[in-house]
């Protein structure tokens, strides 16, 4: 008796991930970590950036399957090969280039990345088309994607090392850094902008090696007076891979944006959360449903508030004692839990885009 055949491998598709840097770098990470976990499941992928230049640290390596490109205006479409490929993605509302859109041979599925929020409405938004009416793209449909927290969303980048890491060799990693860490000393990563609590926060934070991230958080925190028993650890700039790995390593995690929001998230670890700030104070709603969401007890919802500036910045009392961390820290392993049990980014994107490529299951029903 004949044995079944195997079924046919998924052909690969080409992706075009178009990122335009706006200032804290957060967006390259994020298009970067996307692109790499697309093409560690088979796919070839072309990441068009404006400001390619970050990349040299933060993924020093090229990665199989993945092309950067530096995105320059005018784009120069006749020298595009291989041509407009079979998905492509516009990070964060980026508007993709008139010429790059004329010079397909193709209908591509069109994807608008939009920005991570837990607020309720981005459920009702996720995976709306937008058609578009004018240039040369007229005809085509965009697709709203919102990544996001829960079932109803587009999921978060996930590696499979970002929740089974191998702790030995996390460890091995740090004592490269050559730092003088006290065993008897809490670790706390401080990736920040400017919150108006920071001063009061290092002043109050007994018996704490702080390890400071370059840029923002270094220049912000570098003359705050801090009590004796604590220290100051300027580090390097680190690949994200190596900077997973410091969220892993520290006993409480200070981050900022949206990357180091989800990585915090994966490394398990307490953490307080720098949203980043907008004119117009909309981050405020973006900042309580996240911590609605977590299910943020007291002591953490409180402290978030003094961090963003939602609350005057005098912070005493704010820091947590051992008990207050142990809390903390098992309201992040439940969340981490809730998201584990749902589809990640990168699955829910390819299985997205299956439906809407023609011939797919959904063709005919948009």
């Amino acid at each position: 008796m004949q044995a079944p055949s195997s079924p046919e491998p998924e052909p690969a598709l080409r992706w075009d991930i178009f990122c335009r840097v706006i200032d804290n770098l957060g967006d390259i990470g994020v298009c970067w970590r996307l692109a790499v976990n697309l093409a560690r499941q088979g796919q070839r992928v072309r990441l068009w950036i404006d400001q390619p230049a970050p990349l040299a640290w933060m993924a020093p390596q090229d990665h199989p399957g993945v092309t950067v490109q530096p995105w320059n205006e005018p784009f120069e479409a006749t020298a595009l090969q291989p041509p407009p490929g079979d998905v492509w993605i516009e990070a964060f509302g980026c508007e993709l280039p008139a010429a790059f859109v004329a010079a397909r041979q193709r209908d591509p599925v069109w994807l608008n990345l939009e920005y991570l929020s837990a607020e309720d409405w981005v459920e009702r938004h996720h995976r709306l088309p937008s058609p578009v009416l004018h240039g040369p793209g007229a005809g085509l449909t965009k697709w709203f994607f919102y990544p996001g927290f829960t079932a109803g969303t587009g999921g978060l980048l996930r590696e499979p090392e970002a929740t089974a890491p191998d702790p030995q060799a996390d460890a091995c990693w740090l004592h490269g850094l050559q730092l003088p860490l006290r065993p008897d000393a809490r670790r706390v990563l401080l990736f920040c902008y400017e919150p108006a609590s920071l001063a009061p926060v290092m002043a109050q934070a007994r018996q704490i090696d702080w390890l400071v991230t370059p840029g923002r958080a270094e220049a912000a925190s570098r003359d705050l007076p801090l009590p004796p028993d604590s220290r100051r650890h300027r580090l390097p700039a680190v690949p994200q891979p190596d900077f997973d790995r410091l969220l892993r390593s520290a006993d409480l995690n200070f981050v900022r944006g949206e990357d180091s929001l989800v990585r915090a998230l994966w490394a398990g670890r307490p953490f307080v959360w720098h949203i980043y700030p907008q004119h117009d104070d909309a981050h405020h709603a973006k900042l309580l449903a996240f911590l609605d969401w977590l299910q943020a007890p007291a002591s953490l919802h409180a402290f978030h508030l003094h961090w963003n500036g939602l609350t005057p910045a005098g912070a005493d009392g704010l820091w947590p004692d051992g008990a207050t961390l142990a809390e903390w820290q098992n309201t992040v392993l439940a969340a981490r839990d809730r998201l584990l049990a749902q589809t990640d980014l990168v699955g829910q994107l390819r299985a997205f885009v299956g439906e809407r490529r023609p011939g797919g299951p959904d063709t005919e029903k948009h």
